[in-house]
């Protein structure tokens, strides 16, 4: 006759064997299911993938030929134009290209030239530059180089703005130059009358602050 002590120890047993045996069973389902459920997982990782790249490859493809779209390119344009004052100006690149959106071109070897009548003209050339036709200015830089027909000075300068309704260049990131009258280190400078009067201002380590004006007095 089993001890009803006996009789406990075998009913937990067997009651272990059994939850031990749903948990196998459990474990067992889970693992069928998820040699099912991965594979497809993995499959629509990897087809979303590849379709974002595919679509992103298309897009850039799209905005590329779009951006293109909105550009026209020049070879070795030459824009003639005249000051308030009727004095003529050309701005010549090597080459330009046409922003449809803004209207501006962006000039690659720009030259620019002022005209102040006979042999008094002021040329301008850099690496690169923006034409403005609507703002009636010309964005100079970088690699400025000014050789003024009014002063004989020649000027090396970052960036230069010409605003060519008025005929005014000015610049504001440090200018170094010859002439003859020696030679000038500032912080910023405006050329007025298309040469005829250049000032120059200095600040920091560059104190000068002076003009020329070769045909009359200046200060």
């Amino acid at each position: 006759m089993t001890e009803p002590a006996d009789q406990s120890r075998i009913e937990a047993d067997e009651a272990r064997v059994a939850l031990a045996g749903e948990r196998w069973r459990a474990r067992s389902r889970r693992v069928k299911l998820y040699r099912r459920v991965l594979p497809i997982i993995i499959l629509v990782l990897a087809g979303g993938a590849l379709t974002w790249t595919v679509f992103r490859t298309v897009m850039s493809g799209v905005e590329r030929k779009a951006s293109q779209s909105n550009e026209v390119r020049l070879d070795k344009p030459l824009f003639h134009g005249q000051d308030s004052q009727g004095r003529a100006f050309t701005v010549g690149a090597q080459g330009a290209i046409r922003d449809a959106a803004t209207g501006q071109f962006r000039l690659v070897g720009p030259a620019l030239k002022l005209n102040l009548g006979g042999r008094k003209v002021t040329e301008l050339t850099a690496g690169g530059g923006t034409y403005n036709e609507q703002a009636r200015t010309v964005t100079l830089g970088p690699d400025v180089k000014i050789s003024d027909g009014g002063t004989g000075f020649v000027l090396t300068t970052p960036e230069a703005v010409v605003n060519t309704d008025t005929g005014v260049i000015t610049g504001s990131k440090g200018v170094q130059g010859a002439g003859p009258l020696g030679t000038i280190n500032a912080s910023s400078y405006a050329i007025y009358d298309q040469g005829q009067r250049v000032v120059f201002d200095g600040q920091g380590d560059k104190k000068i602050s002076g003009t020329i004006n070769p045909s009359g007095s200046g200060g």
